[in-house]
């Protein structure tokens, strides 16, 4: 299951963009004085459920549910 993202917490501080090592979101993160664009979820089948975007956001917008199939591994 991809990430969701609460767009009424985002700040567009571009954080999940940048850490994303696999892609999964896509947005403008403001550098170099750029209009900020909040991150939209690309590719969401990318998703490795590492869960560095939800550790990361600084206004924890960002939710990730781990599928059904996973839960034996993160206990």
């Amino acid at each position: 299951m991809p990430p969701k993202i609460d767009y009424d917490k985002c700040d567009a501080c571009g954080i999940c963009v940048e850490l994303c090592s696999e892609d999964v979101f896509f947005g403008t993160p403001g550098l170099g004085g750029a209009k900020e664009e909040k991150a939209v979820i690309s590719h969401p089948d990318l998703c490795w459920h590492c869960n560095w975007c939800v550790v990361k956001c600084p206004t924890e917008a960002i939710r990730l549910a781990i599928p059904l199939t996973m839960h034996i591994p993160f206990k």
